[in-house]
């Protein structure tokens, strides 16, 4: 009497984990974390942001009063304190151009659109992980650089708190500012495909555009000035709105349209073009 063997047979199909955004977002959750760049250029971002918060604070307080009255006038705590988010920009951006130009680079993205065959789920993952993190960080960075800055203004009593109007909007959004800059770097990197191009096309946005607009005619500039990604960006975080420029959140709001636009055709490109 013979008796049967059982052969093992594949699972079916169907047993195969389904590809959702959720497990596409803890993908790239893992490879954010796990990338020195991430650390590195978060790192910078946050040095920059502290570092300044001490040196421009310690520069205002060993010169003052000022020799121009008018600079005393204009004098703003809140934007003293948080100058180093204009460094802080560059480091945030180009680590957002860098998660998607160093897939290309090392030709990873082919695997990556493999698994997912659809392809958008992974840029709106990279963008969503992004935000989340650099929003996480950018947020406790701000608030510590500010009470620092704060204390060291209160020896010539130059001081304010988060409770003074528009103190509070300011801080905030300065992180949110930074967070836009990160999704308009993922937007570029996705778009362009090349890490070079990607960086340059950013530096270009964010300081070169505002520096060649003011060359053009007085009545050119003004009306075009404030609409510049940067500047509409930067509108939030200044607790003192400048009357030459858009309101603090009608300029974010500019700003976040100008990180859409590009995201959108980052991903008409990645639906039409190879990887």
């Amino acid at each position: 009497m013979s008796t049967a063997t059982a052969t093992p047979t594949r699972p079916p199909a169907s047993a195969h984990k389904k590809v959702t955004q959720a497990r596409v977002l803890l993908s790239e959750w893992t490879k954010i974390r796990s990338l020195r760049s991430t650390v590195f250029s978060l790192l910078a971002a946050v040095v920059f942001i502290v570092g300044f918060a001490v040196l421009v604070p310690s520069v205002t307080v060993s010169h003052w009063p000022p020799r121009d009255p008018r600079e005393a006038l204009g004098f703003d705590p809140t934007t003293r304190t948080l100058s180093g988010i204009f460094l802080a920009q560059l480091a945030i951006g180009v680590l957002g151009v860098l998660l998607i130009t160093g897939e290309y680079a090392t030709g990873m993205i082919r695997a990556t659109f493999a698994a997912v065959p659809t392809r958008l789920p992974v840029l709106w993952a990279k963008a969503v992980v992004f935000a989340v993190v650099t929003l996480v960080l950018m947020v406790p960075t701000v608030l510590v650089a500010f009470l620092i800055g704060q204390s060291i203004l209160t020896s010539k009593h130059l001081q304010t708190d988060l409770s003074s109007p528009g103190v509070l909007r300011a801080v905030i959004g300065a992180a949110l500012f930074l967070t836009i800059v990160g999704l308009l770097g993922i937007g570029l990197g996705a778009l362009l495909r090349n890490t070079a191009a990607g960086i340059s096309t950013l530096f270009g946005l964010l300081f070169v555009l505002p520096i060649l607009v003011r060359f053009l005619p007085t009545s050119w500039s003004d009306p075009i000035n404030k609409y510049l990604p940067s500047n509409a960006g930067e509108a939030i975080t200044h607790s003192h709105p400048d009357p030459t420029m858009l309101a603090p959140w009608t300029g974010l709001g500019v700003f976040f349209g100008y990180a859409v636009i590009v995201l959108v055709f980052a991903a008409i490109s990645l639906r039409r073009r190879d990887a």
